[in-house]
């Protein structure tokens, strides 16, 4: 219970509502008690009328008016209490879900490489949906479940200490048969939440990618291992429901036969006329409100388990270091905006390593300098390096030896939003958002006005296309831009750029994957973007590297050889080689060329 414990001191926020509900549970179990002492009452004076002793119905009329405003209350209150706890629980779980999103997006870039996106989507629903569920349930019945308790047995031990010692040895006892059960249980829960996230996660990755799934006619597969997912949580279900009801069974049998007892001792001592008919049927109502949070316990403690379970996923991820507690900028780093600017953009690498966790280097002692203004292009075999050299940059990953600087400062020592804001990105995909076409080019800027919009569309060659739209710039682009040609999706990256006009641009193979009209016009909106900008360029198109200033080629993750085109282009190095395939025409040289990521 310790991280349900968690939740609530982490939401003190909503004690307003904790009150509110505690209050309402008081009231209610003070109006709940009064009915048994009034059916006592009423019924002690109907036998005495029909004994003779006493005369009248008067007196019994007015105690069914207060047996019916006893229960006018509890209903009243009860339904407060009820609408506080709704309430609660909404603002709870809009509290955890922003938190666990905030979370998210403050955690590393590794964090994700190894998480499913639907898992992590499905934690969020199932976690916070079990934690939220159970402290509704909490606060509507536990303090009136307690209060309940306490009272019956004050007033039973007032009549019989025999019988409340019975009736007070029901708690302890059903806590303890129930902790007993709780560990199997959860191990149970935590297997079947490992089936429902890699579910969910598939499910994920299925439909954000229907369009594969469906070109390779694999519906039937993908179906049958989301089902048996499914298949695998029905079969613990089966374990794990066997094992708690035969638990549940035992339990219910041992709490049977000690109110066996009670009965037992109440009848026998009212025949011996130690009770009057009316502290019989008083004590018996007592027990029964009694015996009721006992059964009832069990659906708390069954969905405090499930509550138990999914906090520690929610507060597994809570708990992960955040970006700036594994990449941390030195104390006291200025904050200041500009950090990065056109005449100090110059790129240092010295002795940079990296490897993945699990992996050899990537990158091994990688050492040179990129001038303010200077167009770079990195050439290279696939999985040589280049995209990871980016991540690096951008601080996406942290390097395992040597230092990045930009304009002479490490970019360890920079706060990542300013380093961020200072570098801007085209990819291969454009990565583009559900919305509209303005607010996809104003991603970066959401200050942006219409006019900056247009005009970074007119330069990324892609106003036109937008005009024609129905509805212009506030056409829906669907899911990642589905609407979109590659070509138009790329135009609008390309426009989102150069909106956010940092002083760094970085070029990951943007026109890779385009026809060559499309190309062109990106082309020349990248012309126009890396215009008094340090830009690097991974390069998949010799054609398009040819301008640049200087090309870097990497093998086996080090730096091999660097110099202007026209320099490499005379040695026997990387580039020269890859000029000699690119003009050869056989299948085998076309072949090695791709293992470049170059496209002829």
């Amino acid at each position: 219970m310790r991280s349900i414990i968690r939740v609530l001191s982490s939401t003190r926020e909503l004690w307003p509502f904790y009150l509110g509900i505690i209050v309402c549970s008081v009231a209610v179990t003070g109006a709940a008690l009064l009915t048994p002492f009034v059916i006592k009452a009423a019924t002690d004076h109907v036998v005495a009328v029909n004994q003779g002793t006493a005369s009248g119905v008067a007196t019994v009329v007015w105690l069914a008016a207060a047996l019916l405003a006893a229960e006018l209350a509890t209903t009243l209150l009860s339904n407060i209490g009820g609408y506080l706890g709704d309430t609660m629980a909404a603002r709870l779980r809009a509290i955890m879900s922003a938190r666990y999103f905030a979370k998210l997006l403050s955690l590393p870039q590794r964090y994700f490489d190894d998480e499913l996106t639907g898992a992590v989507i499905n934690r969020l629903s199932r976690s916070i949906t079990e934690v939220t569920g159970f402290l509704n349930m909490f606060a509507n019945m536990f303090f009136q479940m307690v209060l309940t308790v306490v009272a019956v047995l004050a007033v039973t031990a007032y009549y019989s200490w025999p019988m409340a010692l019975l009736l007070a040895s029901i708690y302890p006892l059903f806590l303890w048969l129930t902790t007993k059960t709780s560990t199997r249980w959860q191990a149970f829960e935590s297997e079947k939440n490992r089936e429902l996230d890699l579910a969910g996660g598939r499910f994920a990755e299925v439909i954000g990618q229907i369009r594969v799934v469906k070109s390779f006619v694999q519906e039937r597969r993908e179906l049958a291992g989301f089902t048996r997912h499914y298949d695998s949580t029905v079969q613990t279900t089966r374990a794990q429901s066997r094992y708690w009801h035969q638990m549940d069974a035992g339990r219910r049998a041992v709490l049977n036969l000690l109110f066996f007892g009670i009965f037992s001792i109440l009848f026998v001592q009212t025949a011996r006329g130690a009770f009057t008919i009316g502290v019989m049927v008083l004590l018996i109502q007592l027990v029964t409100m009694a015996r009721q949070p006992v059964f009832s316990m069990s659906h708390v403690v069954d969905a405090s388990q499930r509550a138990v379970a999914g906090s520690r996923d929610y507060f597994r991820a809570m708990d992960e270091l955040s970006e700036a507690d594994v990449l941390p900028a030195l104390p006291g780093a200025p904050a200041a905006a500009g950090a990065v600017d056109r005449r100090s953009a110059e790129i240092e690498l010295d002795g940079v390593s990296f490897g993945y966790p699990g992996g050899g280097d990537v990158l091994r002692d990688l050492r040179f300098s990129i001038r303010p203004g200077e167009h770079i292009a990195f050439v290279g075999e696939s999985g040589g390096g280049k995209t990871t050299l980016v991540s690096l940059l951008l601080r996406l990953y942290a390097p395992t030896a040597g230092t990045i600087r930009i304009g002479g400062k490490d970019i360890a020592d920079l706060p990542l939003e300013d380093l961020r804001a200072g570098i801007g990105v085209v990819f291969q995909d454009p990565s583009l958002f559900s919305g509209t076409v303005r607010e996809n080019i104003a991603y970066g800027r959401a200050d942006a006005t219409d006019e900056e919009v247009v005009a970074a569309a007119r330069s990324a060659n892609a106003h036109e296309f937008i005009s024609a739209f129905p509805q212009g710039y506030d056409s829906p682009i669907g899911e990642r831009g589905l609407k979109l040609s590659g070509g138009q999706k790329q135009r609008i990256a390309v426009a989102r750029a150069m909106l956010k006009d940092a002083p760094i641009l970085v070029l990951d193979e943007a026109t890779s994957s385009l026809d060559s009209r499309s190309e062109r016009l990106v082309q020349q909106g990248l012309d126009r973007l890396m215009t008094n900008r340090t830009t690097l360029i991974i390069a998949h198109r010799l054609s398009t590297i040819s301008a640049v200033d200087r090309i870097v080629t990497l093998k086996d993750g080090r730096v091999d050889e660097i110099g202007s085109p026209e320099e490499l282009a005379a040695t026997d190095g990387i580039y020269a080689q890859l000029l000699a395939l690119q003009a050869s025409s056989t299948k085998r040289d076309r072949k090695r060329l791709q293992e470049f990521d170059i496209r002829a």
